[in-house]
C-alpha cells in the first residue's frame, strides 16, 4: 500500500531526528513556523510540551489541530463569515470557547452560511 506520508529530518531538543507527516501537515506546521516566527524545533518541542506523553509525530500533529481550532474560534472567523447556528433549534449553543455544540442530538446538523453538515 502507498503511503502520501513525507519523511523529513529535524533537528529537537535531543538532535537530528525524522519525522514523517503527510505534505498538508508539513504546510500547516511551516506556516505555524512563519506566523510565530519560531524555527521548526522550536514548534516541535512546543508541541511536545504543550500536548503531554506520547510521541513527537502525534504530538505534532495534535498541536497543528490545536493551533489552527483556536484560530477559528476567534473573531476572524466571524469575519470570514463562518458563523455557526443551530438548524432549527433557534438557540445558541455557542460555549465558553466559542464552539458550537448540539448536544443531545444523535445525527446534530450545523448550518454555516447556507451549508449543511451533519456531524
Amino acid at each position: 500500500m502507498a503511503t502520501n506520508l513525507v519523511n523529513r529530518n529535524v533537528r529537537t531538543e535531543r538532535g537530528r531526528t525524522s519525522m514523517r507527516l503527510e505534505p498538508e501537515l508539513w504546510d500547516a506546521l511551516h506556516e505555524i513556523c512563519v506566523r510565530e516566527q519560531m524555527p521548526v524545533r522550536d514548534i516541535i518541542c512546543r508541541a511536545r510540551e504543550l500536548v503531554g506523553p506520547g510521541g513527537r509525530t502525534s504530538a505534532v500533529r495534535v498541536y497543528v489541530v490545536q493551533y489552527f481550532r483556536a484560530a477559528a474560534a476567534e473573531k476572524g472567523n466571524a469575519e470570514a463569515g463562518h458563523v455557526a447556528r443551530t438548524a432549527g433549534h433557534g438557540q445558541d449553543l455557542t460555549n465558553e470557547a466559542g464552539v458550537t455544540e448540539l448536544a443531545g442530538a444523535e445525527n446534530s446538523v450545523l448550518e454555516t452560511d447556507g451549508a449543511r453538515t451533519v456531524a
